[in-house]
This record gives C-alpha cells, sequence and structure tokens, in this order.
C-alpha cells in the first residue's frame, strides 16, 4: 500500500514539475479550459436562476374568480366553504363588489364618472393563491372552479409560465450540446498536449522501457497532467463565472432599490461546483488517457 500511495505522489510530482516548467503554455491552456467551460457553466448558472426568479413570480401568481353580478350572500358562502375544502387552494381573498367600487374610485382617478353611475357594475371576486406553479395544474383548477355555481368567470394569466417553462427546456438542451462540443474540444487540447510531451519525452520513455519500468508506471505522470489541467481548468471557469456575478449583482443594486425587489444572482452551489472540478478533471484525465494509448504503444525500445 505504501508503494503504491509512493509511486501515485512521485506520478503527482512529475505531473505537478511539467507543468511548472513550461508555465507559459500551461497557463495558456488552463485559461483556454477555463473560458470554454465558462460559457455552458454560466448559461447552466443562469438557467437556474431564472428558475428561482421564475418560482418566486409564479407563488405570487393569482387566480380571478369574477361571480356572476346576482350573486346572493348564500351563493358566495357555497363558493367560500369550497375553496376551504379544496386541497390546492392555500389561501383566499373575497372582494365584494362595493369594496372593489371603492378601490377603483380612490385609485383610478375617475371619481366623477364613478359617482355618476346609477347601479355598481363590478361583480363579487375572490382572488385565490393555488399551492402549485405548473401551468397545467393552474389549468385544471381554473376549469373546475369556472364550473362552480355562480362563477362568471375565471382569470388566469400563465401564458408566461408557459413561454418561461420552454425558454428553460431551450436552454437546457442549449447547455447540455454546448457542453459536449467544448468537452470534446478539451479532450482534444489535452490530447494533444500530451501527444507533444509524449515525442519530447521519447527517448527518456524507451530508457525507463529498457530498465523493466511497466506501462502503468510511465502512463501514471501523463493521466495526472491531464486531470490537474482539467480541474485547474475548471477552478478558472468558476472564477470568471464569480467575478461575472459579482459585477452583475453590483449593477442591480440601483435597480433593486428602485423597484424593492428581491433580484440578485446565485452563483453555482457547493454541489455544482464539486461537479463541476470533478466533470473537467475527468475530461482532462480523459484526454490523456486517450493520448496515451494512442501513441505509447508506439514507442519500443531498440
Amino acid at each position: 500500500m505504501i508503494a503504491w500511495l509512493s509511486h501515485h505522489w512521485h506520478a503527482f510530482f512529475l505531473a505537478l514539475r511539467q507543468l511548472a516548467g513550461a508555465p507559459f503554455a500551461s497557463l495558456l491552456n488552463i485559461t483556454v479550459i477555463g473560458v470554454a467551460f465558462s460559457l455552458p457553466t454560466g448559461i447552466y448558472m443562469l438557467l437556474g436562476n431564472l428558475q428561482v426568479f421564475s418560482g418566486q413570480m409564479s407563488e405570487a401568481s393569482q387566480l380571478s374568480l369574477f361571480l356572476e353580478l346576482d350573486a346572493d350572500k348564500a351563493a358566495i358562502l357555497k363558493i367560500e366553504s369550497l375553496l376551504k375544502q379544496h386541497p390546492q387552494v392555500i389561501n383566499f381573498q373575497f372582494i365584494s363588489k362595493d369594496s372593489a367600487l371603492k378601490q377603483l374610485k380612490q385609485g383610478s382617478g375617475l371619481t366623477d364618472v364613478v359617482d355618476s353611475l346609477t347601479q355598481n357594475p363590478l361583480p363579487d371576486a375572490f382572488i385565490i393563491n393555488a399551492n402549485s406553479t405548473e401551468p397545467e395544474a393552474l389549468e385544471q383548477l381554473r376549469g373546475e372552479i369556472q364550473k362552480w355555481p355562480k362563477a362568471e368567470h375565471v382569470q388566469l394569466d400563465s401564458a408566461w409560465t408557459k413561454r418561461l417553462d420552454a425558454l428553460l427546456k431551450l436552454g437546457q438542451l442549449a447547455v447540455l450540446m454546448l457542453t459536449a462540443l467544448l468537452s470534446f474540444a478539451l479532450v482534444v487540447v489535452t490530447f494533444n498536449t500530451i501527444r507533444l510531451q509524449i515525442l519530447t519525452k521519447r527517448d527518456e520513455i524507451e530508457v525507463s522501457k529498457l530498465i523493466g519500468a511497466t506501462s502503468n508506471f510511465i502512463r501514471r505522470p501523463f493521466l495526472y497532467f491531464g486531470a490537474i489541467q482539467g480541474v485547474a481548468g475548471g477552478v478558472i471557469a468558476w472564477l470568471i463565472i464569480a467575478i461575472v456575478i459579482h459585477l452583475i449583482n453590483s449593477e442591480l443594486t440601483d435597480l433593486v432599490q428602485l423597484y424593492a425587489i428581491d433580484l440578485h444572482l446565485y452563483h453555482l452551489s457547493f454541489e455544482d461546483s464539486i461537479s463541476l472540478l470533478l466533470f473537467s478533471s475527468w475530461l482532462g484525465w480523459l484526454g490523456a488517457w486517450l493520448s496515451v494509448a494512442t501513441h505509447l504503444w508506439q514507442i519500443e525500445p531498440k
């Protein structure tokens, strides 16, 4: 066990020395990887923030139930009872026709027009909050309430939630496609980098094989090099996203103060950050493994 750990530590140290031996080229490769990975990761983070924001907006979405003008107190009490017993209704608020007319008079600036009315044209209404934010569930609830006695019209503005849901699904597909393309590019970059190292160290590899070094022993430093380069690129991508989020949130400060809303971008969660680093490390390792598997067997001592 100690010998196994010693071999891996030796390979890890050699990989770090190779990175430090060509600092400019290594930094350039790592930066390219980081910038490339920051694109799909940034889109993924933006979609996550949109989902949070849409969830906050959906919580504020409501159904408005307008009763028929001739609805009496018994009909109102009946609907109140149905709403209290309904499992999909969190809470509701009753707005009488007199209260609605008073609000219209105070808020519209049409006092003279309202005073000239011979009768109240507004209906009694209920403002209903549902426990589901899914557009399909809200539509189903709207259709059910619409069939209740004395229910004239049930209004639900769910078009924006459907459009946003479709946009998020399209964005998720775009993230998957972009991640696949850039992952392939990362593997290619690592593949070529390791290929050049193998060609540069050809004589050293031949000598190592002559003195009995196994393929695993020779392969190990290159694999560590690819993994380290990949995880370093993941760190750069994480830092780029963190800086961008900080700059955007700084600009959103004035907007938040003007509109008194909770609007700011969230950074990647701990789990997502670890996944980013592990995935970028694995891609670097994969590129190195493919390169070693392709070229190392071609080098045999003469």
